[in-house]
């Protein structure tokens, strides 16, 4: 009788309060897995495709599926449960990834996701389906950009982690609307972005001044207070 107990990993690899317990490790074909420890057990993840590695007709994941065979009828409420379920999946394991530092994988989920989002909002067929995953669009929206951002840093891109910052907050801005100023993915974002400042090459500290002067001369007062706080930055850092 074969023995199912888990309880020699789980012993091998205790539960930590107050982090993310990831580890990646290596199947017997060799390809890399994902296990997230949680407090009860854990948690095994597939690298690509759907986490759960169950196959959707053929097709690595949902998502695949229909952006192979399209939504000319739209998404009845069960294919839209189907996708969120899927969509929480890749959610779990985009933070695993970021936690592993990760990149462009975390990068790739997080697409994906966008891209499912994106699916539900304009094929569902019911309202409530339409609106369902948008709560959740700016923290998908933020990690992505921070972990380009990281990708960036250690590459020791200081120019590029800042500019894809730039793209998260304007991302971010197109879709929060009026409460994106508030919201806890822009002051994360703004966060890495101060942290970043001090770090810029000399060259670029001078083309943000000369940015500067060019938007006080266009009037574009948004972007010169922007400009103005990040040169603040440079003399602080």
């Amino acid at each position: 009788m074969l023995n199912d107990d888990i309880s020699k990993i789980l012993n091998t690899w205790p539960y930590e309060a107050g982090r993310l317990n990831v580890r990646i490790v290596e199947a017997e074909d060799g390809r890399e897995l994902l296990q997230l420890r949680i407090e009860l057990g854990m948690i095994q993840m597939e690298m690509s495709g759907r986490p759960d590695g169950l196959s959707q007709e053929g097709f690595p994941s949902l998502l695949a599926l229909f952006d192979e065979r399209g939504t000319h009828s739209g998404l009845e409420p069960d294919t839209c449960r189907r996708l969120r379920e899927e969509g929480v999946q890749r959610s779990h394991r985009s933070a695993a990834l970021f936690a592993m530092s990760r990149w462009e994988e975390t990068i790739r989920d997080c697409n994906e996701n966008l891209e499912l989002f994106d699916l539900c909002k304009y094929h569902a067929n019911d309202e409530q389906d339409r609106r369902a995953l948008e709560q959740f669009r700016g923290a998908v929206i933020a990690l992505r950009a921070r972990a380009a951002a990281e990708w960036a840093v250690e590459k020791d891109n200081i120019s590029m982690a800042m500019s894809t910052l730039d793209q998260g907050l304007e991302e971010l801005r197109v879709a929060l609307g009026d409460d994106w100023e508030q919201s806890n993915e822009t002051h994360l974002l703004r966060g890495m972005k101060e942290a970043l400042v001090p770090k810029l090459p000399t060259s670029e500290r001078a083309d943000l001044r000369e940015r500067l002067a060019n938007a006080i001369e266009n009037e574009n007062y948004e972007l010169a207070a922007i400009l103005r706080d990040e040169i603040r930055l440079l003399r602080d850092g």
